[in-house]
């Protein structure tokens, strides 16, 4: 599990953005590259080639999950 402090300092390498926990994955909020970040081992792999880009309905459902704004 990615303790709170870790998740306070963690961003999204790409655009600096902000991430939510979801599930086995950190996801950034940002509505244009809507990155995907895998966590193994409880280790967050924040490299972008390793990243995945969600698609827009994908990525909306996650925010609205974790009640963040999508427009």
């Amino acid at each position: 599990m990615i303790s709170k402090e870790l998740m306070e300092i963690l961003c999204c390498p790409e655009t600096k953005a902000d991430l939510v926990l979801d599930e086995n994955f950190l996801v950034s909020v940002d509505k244009e590259t809507r990155r995907r970040y895998r966590i193994e081992d409880d280790i967050p792999i924040m490299l972008i080639e390793e990243s995945e880009q969600l698609d827009y309905d994908t990525w909306k459902k996650i925010m609205i999950r974790h009640n963040k704004p999508v427009e």
